[in-house]
């Protein structure tokens, strides 16, 4: 208990929270930023600022930031109010005048006869210590309230002497007048809960101070269910650790978050285990080692009642399913009690949970399969083989290479499942980024073994090889030979196989997709399309996984070879047959790449993001490894459309991602996307640093992304003024049309021709004839409006363009419509382009083409730096003129000077 003025306010007000240790005292304040908890701060001021309001009350759960918001709250009142702080601890509710002890110490022995002196005194005494200045007291709860001090605050708030800012978890932990004055509306409630996954990001980006990758917020967030004190305590033990790491300028995880050893969330979690009851302790033991177990057999070795208690408590959490799994609310619990657990005590809840029954693999889910195999290598036990072969797949499916290897490699050569077990070896590497050791887990498998192996299994083996073959440079081109070789001993054709289901018809099949894969991966659709079509069809192939997996890659082929219209109508009905077909392993995954794909080719970039933004109730084990590739693909949406500033965030975040754990052939495109979307916002300097890292780093990748990754560099080039990047996306273009890719043709010659020739023009209208869809019409309309320079077909194709919300292209469109309408004296349509670009420069930092001719995309102020640099002031004076700084007249200048494509300030005379 104390009582203590606080002189808040003095200076500038502050718009930040601090937080504090609520379990175990006063911690070293800490500034955060209040962004996350904006709207909860102005419900505060509001209240505090109304006439008629005594004050406000904020309440909430432990560690979700009362205290750090009332004070920043009442901070931001300013030197004029005179705060006065009082705590009520644990013991004060007993004791008479407890939170104003300090107060009544002050009082002279006049005062001291009756409760009403008293009353009197104190308020008094409040009033001379603010001297005419307003008061607010702050009232911290960490315990109940003794009723002479209820008296008294009520008095001082209803005589006018002071406002209040209350803090308590609960509305019941207050007096019971102060309920009355919550009924009566004179004082408001402000209830805070734990933060949102935006929230947390906000809270990250103030406590860290640069770009935080979206894998370190959803892990994060979903470790302590949004608690920010729980969240600093992390940030600072993972720090400690190493795991969170800064790299160039993003900060993201090096690995999965381990908590042995993490001392300040230890600290929460034995202040929190001291409340628990015994039988208690023992749940959370249980489920901290398990993950989570059925309903059924929880309570059947603890009881429904003590479960039901536990999650009325908000202690543990039980999903929907049939099988109605209980977990842990907050993972963070599960982690530190798991840390604290000896072998002996986790073999002991083994144990308990087993109760003799032997797990049959072949009836687990996947989440099943990865928690048992999990607890028993805690337990340090062993998996059986048919169980450590299927923990492994599993380990494979959820992106989880590392624990893959780790339940492979537990097999022995002599075991039934090492052949298999060596193909998960091989896929975990794949997505280590390890080509090298996936082929020597694969070579490691003996001739004789594979002359043993029956049908299907040896296909698997053949599939394997020829899936890492193509990530390698010098075996890729003996793909082809290897799934010959393979046919033969089969004794297969190519194509749908006859007599399936039969073993042989199941593994031919297999061997077919291989080839159909292999086409893909160098980029030959055109001649995989006719095998694809007949594979894809219900009536024709009766294999569901075969006829799945073939038009999940002809969507794809469709759409790279002009028939976007077709892809998409084919992804709409693979999209609704995906549930249907759930039982095929990795099926949706791959629904979801060559989705995107299409979508991307065909302009729809904003559904490419929708398609990306992941499912309610993902598995934080697989965000690791799976949020550096959604965040690249969601960058390059974004700088495909052309907005490059956007991009920024995501593409960082995946590259600085993908340097500290590469994936397949990504890191590559990563960079040379980063480097496309800085030359889009006229950042010349980053994306050369970005293109000079292109060049640096080596790897494989299949078709589509290497095409993605050289279009992207190129287009940086083209943006920083390269003449070879111009060359080198024309001959592309020539390479896609004589393989049948008009689509990317297309994509390749909108980028050349950005000052292109006549032969460019009619080149790209010929190619426009070749696809389908919205953009081959914008792309016919580009072509033909530059070619005869009339500005009614341009705007007709930039109002196309619109319609996709393709900034770029639009502003392509509409920058030459201003020279051509002017040059044919037509005001109207340059008047409507102008217009038209004046909005664009919202989005479009940086135009691909400037008009000639009429005001160019400047905002007002880089106009009004322009016009004075042109009549030959310099910087300081344009600063001084202004009221800005130097640097910031700098930064507008160069911005002029890369949209207007001049590079002195002579040139600017006359063109704005």
């Amino acid at each position: 208990m104390s009582i203590e003025p606080l002189s808040w306010g003095r200076g500038s007000p502050r718009n930040d929270l601090e937080l504090r240790t609520e379990a175990g005292g006063t911690s070293e304040p800490q500034r955060w930023s209040v962004p996350a908890r904006s709207a909860n701060l102005e419900a505060v001021r509001n209240a505090m600022t109304s006439p008629d309001s005594l004050g406000v009350v904020v309440t909430g759960g432990r560690g979700v930031g009362k205290s750090s918001l009332a004070r920043t709250a009442v901070s931001e009142l300013g030197p004029d109010v005179w705060t006065l702080q009082l705590r009520c601890g644990s013991t004060t509710g007993d004791t008479p005048y407890g939170c104003l002890a300090f107060l009544l110490a002050r009082l002279p022995q006049a005062y001291m006869g009756s409760p009403t002196a008293i009353l009197r005194g104190i308020t008094s005494l409040i009033r001379s210590d603010a001297a005419g200045r307003q008061c607010v007291i702050t009232l911290d709860t960490a315990g109940s309230i003794d009723d002479m001090s209820a008296g008294v605050l009520l008095n001082i708030l209803l005589t006018g002497t002071a406002r209040i800012v209350a803090v308590a978890p609960r509305i019941s932990d207050l007096p019971a007048d102060f309920h009355w004055l919550l009924t009566d509306r004179r004082l408001t409630e402000v209830r805070l809960d734990n933060l949102n996954e935006l929230q947390t990001r906000q809270v990250l980006l103030s406590l860290l101070g640069h770009r935080v990758s979206a894998s370190l917020v959803s892990t994060f967030h979903t470790m302590v269910g949004g608690n920010p004190l729980l969240l600093k305590a992390l940030v600072a033990e993972q720090q400690q650790s190493g795991n969170l790491v800064l790299s160039d300028s993003v900060w993201t995880l090096r690995d999965k978050v381990v908590l042995d050893g993490a001392a300040s969330l230890e600290d929460i979690v034995r202040s929190r285990w001291s409340r628990q009851s015994p039988q208690e302790r023992e749940v959370i033991e249980m489920l901290s080692c398990a993950r989570s177990v059925e309903l059924s057999r929880l309570t059947a070795v603890y009881g429904a009642g003590i479960i039901a208690d536990m999650e009325d408590a908000g202690l543990l959490e039980i999903d929907d399913s049939e099988n109605r799994w209980v977990s842990l609310r907050e993972m963070y619990l599960g982690d530190v009690v798991r840390s604290w657990l000896s072998i002996t005590r986790r073999r002991e809840l083994r144990s308990l949970l087993l109760d003799g029954q032997v797990q049959d693999p072949s009836t687990m889910t996947i989440d099943e399969l990865m928690a048992f195999a999990a607890l028993t290598h805690e337990c340090e036990a062993e998996l059986s083989p048919p169980m450590a072969l299927a923990a492994a797949e599993a380990a494979v499916q959820v992106f989880d290479p590392r624990f893959a290897l780790k339940y492979a490699e537990s097999l022995k050569r002599t075991d039934p499942e090492w052949v298999p077990g060596q193909r998960q070896k091989a896929a975990a590497y794949l997505l280590l980024d390890l080509p090298g050791q996936a082929m020597a887990a694969l070579d490691d498998i003996s001739q004789p073994q594979l002359d043993t192996l029956e049908a299907d299994e040896y296909a698997q083996v053949i599939a394997a090889k020829s899936q890492v073959m193509v990530w390698l440079p010098e075996h890729a081109h003996r793909v082809p030979a290897l799934l010959q070789t393979a046919r033969e001993r089969l004794g297969a054709e190519p194509g749908i196989a006859k007599g399936w289901p039969d073993p042989l018809a199941v593994a031919a099949n297999r061997i077919s997709l291989c080839e159909f894969e292999y086409q893909a991966f160098v980029g030959d659709y055109a001649a995989a399309i006719p095998a694809l079509e007949a594979a894809a069809d219900p009536a024709q192939n009766p294999d569901t996984w075969f006829r799945m997996n073939s038009a999940l890659i002809l969507m794809s082929a469709l759409s790279m070879t002009g028939r976007e219209m077709d892809a998409l109508s084919l992804m709409r009905q693979l999209g609704g047959q995906i549930s249907d077909a759930g039982e095929i392993v990795g099926l949706r995954e791959k629904f979801t790449g060559r989705a995107f794909n299409v979508l991307l080719t065909a302009g729809q970039w904003r559904r490419c993001i929708d398609l990306l933004s992941p499912p309610p109730g993902r598995d934080i084990h697989q965000l690791p490894y799976r949020s550096a590739a959604a965040e690249l693909a969601a960058g390059i949406a974004y700088a495909y459309a052309g907005r490059g500033a956007v991009a920024l965030d995501s593409l960082l975040s995946a590259a600085a991602q993908l340097e500290l754990r590469p994936a397949q052939g990504i890191r590559r495109a990563a960079y040379a996307a980063v480097a496309f979307a800085y030359a889009q916002i006229g950042n010349a300097g980053q994306s050369r640093k970005y293109l000079d890292k292109l060049q640096r780093t080596g790897g494989a990748a299949d078709h589509a992304t290497q095409n993605i990754t050289e279009f992207c560099a190129d287009m940086a080039g083209r943006w920083l003024g390269d003449v070879d990047a111009v060359t080198r996306l024309k001959e592309s273009a020539r390479r896609d049309i004589a393989a049948g890719r008009y689509t990317l043709a297309w994509i390749s010659l909108l980028g050349a021709t950005v000052h292109g020739t006549e032969a460019d023009f009619r080149l790209l209208e010929e190619v426009a004839g070749h696809r389908q869809g919205p953009l081959a019409e914008i792309s016919r309309l580009i072509a033909i409006g530059s070619r005869t320079r009339d500005a009614k077909i341009l705007l007709a194709g930039g109002e196309l363009a619109a319609t996709l919300e393709l900034d770029a292209v639009e502003a392509r469109c509409m920058a030459l419509a201003v020279d051509s309408a002017r040059q044919a004296g037509d005001p109207a349509s340059a008047r409507t382009a102008q217009a038209r670009l004046d909005v664009l420069a919202a989005t479009v930092a940086s135009l691909p083409i400037v008009p000639s001719s009429g005001s160019p995309l400047l905002t007002s102020r880089e106009r009004q730096i322009a016009r004075l640099a042109g009549r030959g002031a310099s910087n300081r004076d344009i600063a001084l003129d202004m009221g800005v700084s130097v640097r910031t007249v700098e930064g507008h200048l160069y911005q002029v000077f890369t949209k207007l494509g001049v590079t002195s300030r002579g040139d600017l005379t006359g063109l704005v």
